[in-house]
This record gives structure tokens, C-alpha cells and sequence, in this order.
């Protein structure tokens, strides 16, 4: 097993957060499981990006769902604009150091 600093992982930790803005859960996929043996704060990151995604995605396929009786187009607009303020904050926290958890998602990758 290989080790980083902290630094370093909470770079990586960072990224797992950001990469999914732009790669769904591919980018945070990936990081996960190439770096979560070399630290435990990437673990938990990697984990928590993962369920973000997750999580997202399911709130998007039912407000697509939705747009049957227009709910679901007033919903898409404040899912996006709140994910993307929430894997801001992710990120900033994270690049601190600081674990971040995201509310209302569903945990089930633990």
C-alpha cells in the first residue's frame, strides 16, 4: 500500500468532487478506485462524490419523469444550479482538508 501526504490526498479528494461536474461519475469512479488505498481521506471523498452522483442522477431521472405534468421542468433548473452550488462547495471544503457531506443523497456506497 502505498502512501501520500495529506496534501496530496486532499488534492485527489478535490478532484473526485470536481471531475464529476464534467465526467457524471466516471471522473470521481476512477480517482476512487486508483487512490483509495493510499488514503483514507480519499476514500471517504471518493465514496461521498460517488453517492453525490448517484444520488443526482436518480433526482434527475424523476424530475425528467415529471416534466409529464411540468413539475419536473420547474425541478431540472434548481437541481442543476444546487449541484453544481453544492460540488463547489465540496471542493473548496475538501481542498482544505476538510471532509464535506452532501445533504439528501443517498449513501450506498459505504
Amino acid at each position: 500500500m502505498a502512501s501520500m501526504d495529506d496534501k496530496q490526498a486532499h488534492t485527489f479528494g478535490m478532484l473526485c468532487h470536481l471531475l464529476g461536474l464534467f465526467t457524471w461519475f466516471i471522473g470521481p469512479l476512477i480517482i476512487w478506485m486508483l487512490k483509495k488505498e493510499e488514503h483514507p481521506f480519499i476514500d471517504q471523498q471518493g465514496k461521498e462524490a460517488l453517492n453525490f452522483q448517484i444520488s443526482w442522477s436518480v433526482y434527475f431521472l424523476a424530475a425528467g419523469i415529471l416534466t409529464v405534468i411540468v413539475i419536473g421542468a420547474l425541478l431540472m433548473p434548481v437541481l442543476s444550479v444546487a449541484g453544481l452550488v453544492l460540488i463547489v462547495m465540496a471542493c473548496i471544503k475538501t481542498s482544505k482538508g476538510e471532509a464535506f457531506k452532501y445533504p439528501l443523497i443517498f449513501r450506498l456506497i459505504k
